[in-house]
């Protein structure tokens, strides 16, 4: 794996200068944070004393891995915003921020006193992200949205799976990190528009939303077609070949004949050019009106070849096929060790590097870094409340409970 640079010897990265207020939970505000952490935003995690992000008792072998790796690039301090000392500090720090994110339910913000009107009137170019299950409006506003629900309410889980098998939930927060992405390019455009214009504005982002564009054209498939998408295992309902298939050896391999040239390489590659001329599969619509007896062919090919001999034909024919592969095996590669997808980050609790993935997107001139490790419970506490509040101040805010 590759390893981190000296923090000193870094740029600070295009977002340098940009502050930001993190009063979110969870995965979706924590990725939305991380992108711009990544590239030199200054991010501070408000978290609540004692207890913290809920990322950081997501504990795997007894270590805090998810926070380790999406609070790395992050500040640390700790606020309980149900005291009114609490809400006064973030009103402080939004004064010199440009942007705050909260994830609670909605109506939570307003009720703690920090409604977006308050927050705007206190800093009026402030950007409030504000990521809720199923947005501040409609109907399920008031709903608990945690991101399985959206995925399965997305038509995600109704079309992910096997036709004479279950709806399949995704394994991992997904809803989730395709909401924190999505923001972060929100809140990047927000940023312009403050600087253009002096005025700050609220970003209504849902997880609903973003999972649900994702998915395709799948509104106007059903509104013109008439026609749902259903199961289909790994193949695809808009070309064909693509499935994966199970080599001699037991391993699997995936492949993809999207396009006509690639199809006509694949039958020539499993000595079948005479397929190219079956009226079964001479073209797009035809393979996958016939795609049983497409993949009864490639799996009788696949499942008589290991899976090395399988991809080592494959790639001389310039066919687009590839392993299925776990982490396990991913991390062995050649391709993760040169391109450098993980890396060793630092950790602010012992002298054992975390593995996690490199900084995404790869910028040529102002690329972001991993400077710092994700930070301890408060660990920046007196550091940020002490450019708004004197030592007397702050002594006063812990003798009250307000902050850790």
């Amino acid at each position: 794996m590759s390893e981190t640079h000296d923090a000193a010897e870094l740029l600070p990265g295009p977002l340098h200068g940009i502050r930001v207020l993190d009063l979110s939970r969870l995965v979706a505000g924590n990725q939305l944070t991380l992108l711009l952490a990544d590239f030199g935003a200054d991010v501070i995690k408000v978290e609540r004393p004692g207890t913290g992000d809920t990322l950081r008792h997501w504990l795997e072998d007894g270590k805090e891995l998810f926070w380790k790796v999406y609070g790395r690039n992050k500040r640390s301090i700790t606020l309980d915003l149900k005291h009114a000392e609490g809400r006064d500090a973030v009103l402080r720090l939004v004064v010199g921020a440009h942007v705050l994110v909260e994830s609670f339910r909605p109506g939570a913000l307003e009720r703690l006193g920090l409604s977006p009107e308050e927050l705007l009137e206190a800093n009026p170019a402030l950007v409030v992200a504000r990521v809720s299950g199923w947005g501040q409006t409609g109907s399920m506003s008031d709903q608990p949205g945690f991101g399985t629900l959206i995925e399965a309410m997305s038509g995600l889980a109704a079309w992910n799976g096997f036709p004479d098998r279950e709806p399949v939930l995704p394994p991992g927060a997904l809803a989730d990190m395709v909401a924190g992405t999505f923001g972060a390019f929100s809140v990047l455009a927000a940023l312009r528009h403050a600087e253009t214009t002096g005025r700050g504005q609220v970003i209504d982002l849902s997880l609903f939303e973003p999972l649900f564009s994702v998915l395709g054209p799948m509104a106007a498939i059903y509104r013109h077609a008439g026609r749902v998408p259903q199961r289909n295992g790994s193949r695809s309902q808009s070309s064909a070949p693509r499935n994966v298939y199970r080599t001699g050896d037991g391993e699997w391999i995936a492949l993809s004949g999207s396009t006509q040239t690639m199809t006509e390489r694949l039958f020539a590659a499993i000595g079948r050019v005479e397929l190219v001329q079956d009226p079964r599969f001479v073209d797009n619509g035809a393979r996958l009106a016939h795609v049983e007896e497409l993949d009864a062919i490639l799996g009788g090919f696949f499942g008589q070849r290991s899976l090395e001999a399988s991809l080592r034909l494959m790639r001389a024919a310039g066919v687009t096929a590839a392993p299925v592969m776990d982490i396990a095996g991913l991390l062995d590669t050649e391709f993760f060790r040169t391109r450098g997808v993980v890396v060793d980050g630092p950790d602010v609790e012992d002298d054992i590097p975390v593995a996690m993935h490199q900084v995404v997107p790869r910028l040529s001139a102002s690329p972001g870094a991993i400077r710092t490790p994700a930070p301890r419970l408060g660990q920046d506490t007196d550091d940020v409340l002490r450019e708004v509040f004197s030592t007397d101040e702050l002594e006063v805010l812990r003798e009250k409970g307000a902050c850790g």
